[in-house]
């Protein structure tokens, strides 16, 4: 897999990506087109070479989509080009307006991602996955009929990032997607990181994830097209103001403070390393304190010039927390697929995971003040999500406990075991039987191995991709101390999960004969 590239180079590429968006409304103009027709009826989004396949994604009938899928794949389209194509079609149809279409959107990559671990002859079945759900869902919005984003012009006058916020706020869609596609061609720094002050307007997961998912699907669907994906970010902010609450300024006025009291604006990161009882320390301040207390934490490591990349180590190790002490779905808020004692889909501490997860990487490709502030808001909305979803986190113990730890000492039969606890949605056993993994020393590729299994065969309640991937990553960035705290909450999500096979896997894996 190859290395993210740097914010440098993903932000210069964005301004590519809006130059070239003006080609269209430019070459209309010199064959006559008005622009009074322009404002009524904008030009359509136009993926150039990618147009066709882009269209297939969206209008080939879904119980038809996967043979066709096979096909394409036997005529050597690959993996990777049949991703960008769903990528920018979901973009065109949704622009981060639908729940379901946002959602598939943040899994599409982490499949890629997937399919690089599977054997060859299974790889194509994550990547199938999510392309059967993303064809399904642009069909019941409306395919080719109902798409949300068209063509934008940049404008030529200098915008601030003031303005762009105060747009967002008006709930100017067309003022404020204007403005973003200037500023980008001005300024693709500037335009990006006022982005982002838009999105820490109001820490949540999906807010969250978005603008991430633009910067993390460049190499998949080409740098022309980032522009596409970063208005996705600033349609979900614009939609969310139908809903803004007073807490949101509240929340902005301590980000303000924390980064004044902490004198942090203006300022280079640090590049101190933590001890792991430090690390442990500050992991648990985040998960026990309240909202302004887990930031303030976090602001003053920050003050204290520790290396972001630890103090984002410790935020995710305190989102971990959520997963490992949840008591599971209560039973009001049983749903189809996600019964009482669950874990998986749209848990607090899957939720909470992801986000941080998004927060560590935009505070790696932003700069200047957001460098800071995503990790402070990652903090903050740990804390939270933790005090506002009414559960006892606090009061409950992680897994495993000691009855679940497995008392088996052969490395080669505790694979074995936790496949059988998975199966039995034994979440407590199969979180002890990795714990027991770990200190018997199994490599922990052969667990991923046997969890990506599960996550690609089972429905996960539109979260099993984003989450194996996300643990997949922190546990790579993770120190050795803690970083099998990861794989144990992965391993109960898993067992949470399973027996709710998702549609279509049925039909890829006979298509695909595995």
């Amino acid at each position: 897999m190859n290395e993210p590239q740097s914010r440098r180079a993903f932000l210069a590429d964005v301004g590519k990506g809006t130059l070239l968006a003006t080609i269209g409304p430019a070459l209309a103009s010199e064959f006559g087109i008005s622009s009074a027709f322009a404002v009524s009826a904008p030009a359509a989004l136009n993926f150039g070479d990618m147009e066709s396949l882009v269209c297939f994604m969206q209008e080939t009938p879904v119980a038809k989509l996967q043979p066709a899928l096979a096909a394409k794949l036997k005529d050597s389209v690959p993996l990777k080009k049949l991703v960008a194509a769903g990528v920018l079609a979901n973009a065109r149809t949704f622009g981060g307006e639908d729940y379901i279409g946002f959602h598939t959107l943040m899994a599409l990559y982490p499949a890629l991602k997937m399919a690089a671990s599977m054997p060859e002859k299974q790889a194509a079945l994550p990547v199938f996955k999510v392309l059967y759900r993303n064809t399904n869902r642009m069909q019941e919005n409306g395919g080719r009929g109902d798409e949300t984003l068209s063509m934008v012009t940049p404008g030529t006058d200098k915008v601030t990032g003031a303005q762009l916020h105060e747009a967002v706020k008006r709930k100017d869609t067309a003022g404020a997607e204007k403005m973003l596609a200037t500023m980008i061609q001005q300024s693709a720094d500037d335009g990006f990181n006022a982005l982002l002050e838009c999105v820490q307007d109001n820490p949540e997961v999906h807010r969250t994830v978005l603008p991430y998912r633009a910067w993390d699907l460049l190499d998949v669907v080409g740098h022309e097209h980032a522009t596409t994906l970063l208005r996705m970010s600033l349609r979900y902010c614009l939609n969310s103001e139908n809903y803004r609450r007073p807490e949101w300024d509240e929340h902005s006025k301590a980000l303000t403070k924390l980064l004044d009291e902490h004198k942090l604006m203006g300022r280079d990161p640090g590049t101190r390393s933590m001890e792991d009882g430090v690390m442990e320390k500050l992991s648990m301040n985040i998960f026990s304190g309240t909202p302004e207390n887990a930031a303030g934490a976090v602001a003053a490591a920050l003050e204290e010039g520790f290396d972001p990349h630890e103090i984002g180590e410790a935020i995710s190790l305190a989102a971990n927390q959520l997963v490992l002490r949840d008591h599971g779905r209560p039973p009001e808020w049983e749903a189809p697929g996600k019964p009482p004692g669950s874990v998986h889909g749209d848990s607090v501490g899957v939720h909470a995971s992801d986000s941080v997860h998004a927060w560590r990487n935009l505070s790696q490709v932003s700069k200047g003040r957001n460098v800071f502030a995503c990790l402070i808001l990652g903090a903050w909305q740990i804390a939270r999500d933790r005090t506002s979803s009414g559960q006892k986190f606090l009061e409950w113990e992680p897994l495993p406990s000691k009855s679940h730890i497995s008392q088996i000492t052969d490395p080669t039969k505790l694979l074995a075991e936790l496949d059988g606890n998975i199966r039995q949605n034994l979440q407590g056993h199969a979180a002890g039987i990795v714990h027991r993994c770990g200190m018997q020393g199994v490599k922990p590729e052969a667990v991923f191995q046997l969890l990506l299994r599960h996550a690609v065969s089972e429905d996960g309640a539109l979260h099993a991709e984003k989450y194996y991937q996300t643990t997949w990553d922190e546990f790579h960035r993770t120190r050795p101390a803690f970083r099998w705290r990861q794989l144990i909450s992965l391993a109960r999500v898993t067992a949470s999960e399973y027996g709710r096979p998702a549609p279509g896997q049925a039909e890829a894996r006979e298509l695909l004969g595995v």
